[in-house]
C-alpha cells in the first residue's frame, strides 16, 4: 500500500501541467467565432446598403451594435483564457 503512495505521489510531481496550452488552444478556437460573426455582420452592411442605399444609417447603427457585442465575447474568452492559464 505505501509503495503505491509513493509511486502516485512521484507521477503527481513529475506531472507537466498543460492547463496553459488548453487554455490557449480553447482561445484560439473560441475567437474564430467573434471572427467569422465580424465579417458576417459588416457584409450584411455592404450588401444590405448596396441593395437600399438610403437605409445605410441605419444598418451601420444596427452593425455597430452588432460588432460591439461580438467582441465583448471575444473579450469574456480571453478574460476566460488568462483565468484558465492560471
Amino acid at each position: 500500500m505505501k509503495v503505491s503512495n509513493i509511486v502516485l505521489a512521484q507521477a503527481a510531481e513529475a506531472a507537466v501541467n498543460i492547463n496553459p496550452g488548453l487554455a490557449a488552444i480553447g482561445y484560439g478556437l473560441g475567437a474564430v467565432g467573434p471572427g467569422i460573426g465580424v465579417g458576417l455582420i459588416w457584409a450584411a452592411v455592404i450588401n444590405g446598403t448596396a441593395r437600399q442605399p438610403e437605409a445605410q444609417g441605419q444598418l451601420q447603427g444596427i452593425a455597430w451594435i452588432s460588432f460591439v457585442l461580438v467582441e465583448v465575447l471575444a473579450l469574456i474568452g480571453l478574460v476566460i483564457y488568462f483565468i484558465a492559464s492560471a
